[in-house]
């Protein structure tokens, strides 16, 4: 698995939905790449911080500012 497919299932894995063979390649590489290890403590500090916050009830300057941190906390050679 590379840090592309680690990004897209993120979501999937932290619901307990990734199907077996996909969860162990997901948690290997996690074991193997600091940059995926700190996106995904990243991840579950904003769900721990932010709980069910509804995207309505964000100004859009307050969203466009956390859709920028999140770019940059992106491993550089993820970012778009």
């Amino acid at each position: 698995m590379d840090c592309d497919e680690f990004v897209e299932l993120v979501t999937a894995y932290l619901e307990g939905s990734l199907p077996e063979s996909e969860r162990v390649a997901f948690e290997a590489h996690l074991d193997e790449c600091p940059g995926c290890d700190r996106y995904l403590a990243q991840f579950h500090r904003t769900i721990e911080l932010l709980g069910e916050l509804s995207g309505d009830s964000l100004s859009t300057p307050s969203r466009r500012r956390l859709l920028d941190a999140f770019t940059e906390s992106y491993p550089p050679d993820l970012r778009s």
